[in-house]
């Protein structure tokens, strides 16, 4: 079982920097990709960022491209989301999700093909 803790949430002003981490734990994490999703108070839960675990590949939203990136370090089986020029609509609780399996990238963008997923850690963006 692979168990997934996020971390570096918190209170940042807009236009302002933060970087999550998510640590795979219980076992190595040989899967296929993980990725960033979050969800704001009243919404639905929302795909931020992916990555494909070999490969590297990455994909994101839409509202992030070019403010945020994905990245990830195998040898730590941690995954990374440095977001930069963060805006109030940011605000949310972002959780990390892992995906064992190749199921068509196509899919990343959506919770489908993730099997693990984190607590989630509050990114607040204040005006």
């Amino acid at each position: 079982q692979v168990q997934l803790v996020e971390s570096g949430g918190g209170l940042v002003q807009a236009g302002g920097s933060l970087r999550l981490s998510c640590a795979a734990s219980g076992r190595t994490f040989n899967g296929y990709a993980m990725a960033w999703f979050r969800q704001a108070p009243e919404k639905e839960r929302e795909f931020v960022a992916a990555i494909t675990w070999s490969r590297g590949s990455t994909y994101y939203a839409d509202s992030v491209k070019g403010r945020f990136t994905i990245s990830r370090d195998n040898a730590k089986n941690t995954v990374y989301l440095q977001m930069n020029s963060l805006k109030p609509e940011d605000t949310a609780v972002y959780y990390c999700a892992g995906s064992e399996y190749n199921q068509g990238d196509y899919r990343l963008p959506t919770p489908v093909p993730y099997e693990y997923w984190g607590q989630g850690t509050q990114v607040t963006v204040s005006v």
